[in-house]
């Protein structure tokens, strides 16, 4: 596939990608759109010019919303057909091509377009499925020599979290205050977060509702996950410390978590495909799955402090997963819990087994006591005042390159 589109072969948004977003144009209105290289394109106009008409189940305008729940609800048979027609249109031998009216239209250099929200989120559930970083952090906590608790193996671990705190890139992010016990003082004080992190994630979107007492199958699942997005889950270590036993994170966890904008679909990621890490032992027939379930994405974490540039601090890749998406989904489901469009599903940290591929600072710093090196010479231990955290997501194979652009926060001083 080619298209009439000009954009750098490095590009995210290639015409193998066709991700989904919702975007304010020009500062006027309000529309779900989607990308390729550095444009912008308007779907409500572009379903008012008849160009979806025969996609049979697409009765209105879905894109006329302020997110892409409506849409996502169509599931597959709808949002697969939207998906190719627009790779249809892209193409340089389409008529759109030399439909100069209509791309005048429909067409918006990124830079016009302030990205929001893709989706509202009903319901957040934060996994911890990378068995690098279950280790890391057991060693770290507990007995070095038993790092993973006895349930790890067995099942997919997670928490629900808290879904009115997750905030589209580009959203700055308050330094969170609460209650912390240093290791030198008898009882908790009170004040600012001294161990701010970020965690390295990725998160999928579920398009569909079902009813208590209903379960996803891992054979289900797919059908079931419209495409997923860049998550920075930001930790308060000191916070989370003091407050997680017994029950699990809270307020180190709850003020504040940042998506990429863009919705790269499942259907864009299914010539990544790979193999799934060894599990051992073997899973309940539940959690069974059959096929290539990981995916081949690199990831990328940079820190750029205040008036200062980017530092590559950490490259690891989504495929180190030990827990893959369809089993998180069937064990979340398995008691019966409903599911609603829009539910979010983070990974858990995504660290690798060489350091440099480590998913916080927590690992990358081992609890501070081996600080990172900036460029400028300066020193992080975990994150200041002013810095902004930026992480970066792409896959590449046979000249194909699908990518979910960035996700960046400033953390600014407590109030």
């Amino acid at each position: 596939m080619k298209s009439f589109i000009n954009y750098d072969q490095n590009s995210d948004f290639s015409i193998h990608n066709i991700p989904f977003g919702v975007g304010v144009f020009s500062n006027e209105y309000i529309a779900c759109c989607t990308r390729i290289g550095d444009m912008v394109i308007d779907l409500a106009t572009l379903y008012d010019y008849g160009f979806f008409d025969e996609i049979e189940g697409i009765n209105e305008n879905v894109f006329e919303a302020y997110t892409l729940n409506e849409f996502i609800e169509l599931e597959k048979p709808v949002t697969n057909a939207v998906r190719l027609k627009i790779q249809q249109l892209l193409d340089e031998n389409s008529k759109l091509a030399n439909d100069e009216k209509t791309i005048e239209e429909c067409f918006f250099n990124a830079d016009q377009v302030r990205m929001m929200m893709p989706v509202h989120i009903p319901n957040y559930t934060d996994f911890y499925s990378s068995i690098e970083h279950a280790t890391n952090v057991g060693k770290m906590f507990r007995d070095p020599a038993n790092a993973l608790l006895p349930n790890w193996k067995h099942l997919p671990v997670g928490y629900h979290g808290r879904a009115s705190s997750i905030v589209v890139s580009g959203t700055d992010i308050i330094r969170p205050k609460g209650q912390m016990k240093p290791a030198d003082v008898e009882s908790p004080i009170f004040g600012p977060c001294k161990q701010l992190d970020f965690e390295l994630e990725m998160a999928f979107i579920v398009n569909k509702n079902t009813e208590m007492g209903e379960s996803i199958s891992t054979a289900e699942a797919e059908d079931a996950i419209f495409g997923m997005v860049i998550f920075n889950d930001w930790s308060a270590r000191d916070i989370q410390s003091w407050e997680y036993v017994p029950l699990g994170p809270f307020l180190g966890k709850n003020f504040g978590s940042s998506i990429s904008p863009w919705v790269v679909t499942l259907e864009a990621l299914m010539p990544f495909r790979t193999e799934s890490p060894k599990q051992e032992p073997e899973v309940l027939d539940y959690l069974k799955f059959e096929g290539d379930k990981n995916f081949d994405i690199n990831l990328e974490v940079y820190i750029k402090p205040e008036n200062g540039t980017e530092n590559l601090i950490s490259k690891s890749n989504y495929k180190f997963m030990y827990w893959n998406m369809t089993q998180q989904l069937a064990h979340h489901t398995i008691n019966g819990c409903n599911v609603e469009v829009g539910d979010m599903y983070a990974s858990g940290t995504i660290s690798g087994e060489n350091p440099n591929s480590f998913g916080s600072m927590l690992e990358l710093t081992w609890r501070g006591t081996n600080p990172l090196k900036l460029k400028d010479g300066e020193e992080r231990k975990f994150i200041n005042d002013n810095d902004t955290v930026i992480m970066k997501g792409f896959a590449e194979k046979d000249g194909m390159r699908v990518g979910f652009g960035e996700v960046s926060g400033k953390i600014l001083p407590a109030n």
